[in-house]
């Protein structure tokens, strides 16, 4: 008999296919504001040029995604230029986003450990950014519980935020 306490994530996570993107530009304007609204063409663009976009599929449909960069991209983004300033050499997660439907599967988890298999990414510092204003409470503990400490804030007017950094030791830890 398994176990219904199972705690392993059990989504497939793959890289993102072009076939994706309409479900993945949904899946993130549904997230607005935790991450910024994009079009099919803007959310294309950050694809091609991301280290790797990884989708995490359940029942053959993609339940959550999260974009990577590094840097020396030329990305107009406050928050890029921000962590290209002060951390240097970085694994930078743009924006995580999973299905309203798929929350609470280990989705996100899932997502960050495939993350730390991809090829350059296993030895660089992790970042990313959560919002303070608007609040996001459930980002911050997420990503608190896989190990990240605040580096700084920046309050930008109509949004603020706390950067987050996890050294590429830390390895994603159930809580």
């Amino acid at each position: 008999m398994t176990s219904t306490a199972d705690t392993s994530p059990s989504a497939l996570v793959r890289p993102a296919q072009k076939a994706d993107l309409p479900q993945l530009l949904e899946m993130n304007n549904a997230a607005v504001p935790a991450v910024n609204e994009l079009t099919l063409s803007e959310l294309s663009d950050l694809v091609a040029e991301a280290l790797v976009c990884l989708v995490a599929e359940l029942d053959g449909q993609p339940a959550g995604m999260l974009l990577c960069l590094t840097e020396g991209l030329d990305y107009d983004s406050r928050n890029y230029a921000w962590l290209s300033e002060h951390v240097g050499r970085f694994a930078y997660t743009d924006r995580i986003c999973v299905a309203e439907t798929a929350r609470g599967q280990r989705i996100g988890e899932a997502l960050y450990e495939a993350l730390g298999k991809v090829p350059d990414v296993g030895n660089r510092p992790l970042v990313c950014e959560v919002n303070t204003r608007p609040e996001n409470p459930g980002s911050l503990r997420f990503h608190k519980r896989l190990g990240f400490a605040e580096i700084g804030t920046q309050d930008h007017g109509e949004k603020a935020v706390v950067y987050l950094k996890r050294d590429p030791a830390s390895d994603v830890k159930s809580a």
